[in-house]
């Protein structure tokens, strides 16, 4: 996708999901073809704080918590794989963290709080976005017990606008299923050069201002009494 550096600067600088200062140290751990790295990169950058860059290989458990301890990592971002593969091997391999932020796929309420258990000081973060919409549209602190529920998706980021709406785009009452559709500054401009699938999954926002794009996410969800989001599942499958 072509992503406008609006979106990133929206990504990096918005307020209240992360708080990346001078002096913190955020790993630079996702492949650069992910848009993961995107949040990675310019946050850090962004907000003067380190980004320590891991070895180009996968690292073992082990490994990564050497990293982060040697590197002193402050910010970490995983895949919900290979935060629960670690929350299964030693938990102990976020104890030098302040903010750890999960996500690409759903989370474990047992791994999340396996993490909180041995970690209360630690800020737990459930990150939800396409990279149409550059990595995080919504997120989700976890604190507390979690219940037996799914991990919610959470409430979006400053300068961005979700829609759950029904087959002919009209916003549904809270707990009804509809499809997800994203508005705002993370919007990417287009597909490259495929025009089509541009025009199909970028449409009109007929909720905000003239001219205005939404970004048909595919994902089924539904807007939970506390005006957070949970994921249902896809459109397609």
């Amino acid at each position: 996708v072509l992503t406008p550096h609006r979106a990133v600067v929206r990504l990096a600088l918005a307020s209240g999901y992360t708080e990346v200062r001078p002096g913190d140290t955020v790993a630079q751990f996702a492949s650069l073809s992910f848009d993961a790295s995107t949040f990675e990169v310019w946050t850090a950058l962004l907000r003067g704080a380190r980004l320590a860059v891991r070895p180009p290989h996968v690292p073992t458990t082990a490994e990564l918590g050497r990293f982060l301890t040697e590197a002193g990592v402050t910010h970490l971002w995983l895949t919900a794989g290979l935060f629960h593969q670690v929350a299964e091997d030693d938990v102990t391999v976020f104890a030098g963290l302040r903010h750890l932020l999960a996500g690409g796929d759903r989370l474990s309420p047992e791994h999340c709080a396996r993490v909180l258990d041995a970690h209360p000081a630690l800020r737990l973060t459930n990150g939800y976005g396409p990279t149409e919409a550059t990595t995080f549209t919504t997120t989700h602190d976890l604190r507390g017990a979690l219940g037996e529920g799914s991990v919610p998706l959470g409430a979006p980021l400053a300068n961005t606008r979700v829609y759950v709406l029904d087959g002919g785009l009209e916003p549904v009452p809270a707990g009804v299923p509809g499809e997800l559709y994203i508005a705002g500054a993370g919007l990417a401009r287009s597909y490259h050069a495929r025009a089509g699938l541009t025009a199909e999954r970028f449409t009109a926002d007929p909720f905000g201002a003239p001219g205005g794009r939404m970004y048909r996410s595919g994902d089924l969800v539904a807007w939970r009494p506390d005006g957070t989001l949970e994921f249902l599942g896809r459109t397609d499958g």
